[in-house]
């Protein structure tokens, strides 16, 4: 084998791992930032589902204990018919974001690919 040959393997296989170096640093960038996205949702999440339910739940026997007594049964029927309904809205707007988010590690996807077909001849 010629001295050549061998620096010339060396300097591919330096470039490689160099590539690939700066590949897994952006993997690790962006799950940081996708974690980081993910806890503050959860949290925000959760401290909205709480409050929600807690202002639903006083609203809902309120306007229950408004009504005459005669008519409370309905007014109940109402209320939680009315819950029923603003929760399928809301799964199906959860449903159509959910289906609009862009895949995750994207970047590094597309940066893995756009490598792939620089090494394929």
């Amino acid at each position: 084998m010629s001295p050549g040959l061998l620096e010339s393997a060396r300097n591919l296989l330096a470039g490689v791992l160099d590539l690939g170096h700066t590949r897994f640093e952006l993997f690790g960038t962006e799950l940081r930032e996708e974690l980081a996205r993910l806890a503050a949702t959860v949290l925000g999440g959760l401290s909205v589902l709480v409050l929600a339910a807690l202002s639903l739940a006083f609203g809902a026997a309120a306007l229950i204990l408004s009504v005459s007594e005669a008519n409370r049964v309905v007014a109940a029927l109402g209320v939680a018919l009315s819950f029923l309904v603003v929760a399928g809205v809301v799964a199906w707007q959860l449903r159509r974001l959910a289906g609009a988010k862009p895949r995750a590690f994207d970047a590094t996807l597309s940066e893995l690919q756009r490598d792939l077909n620089a090494i394929r001849p």
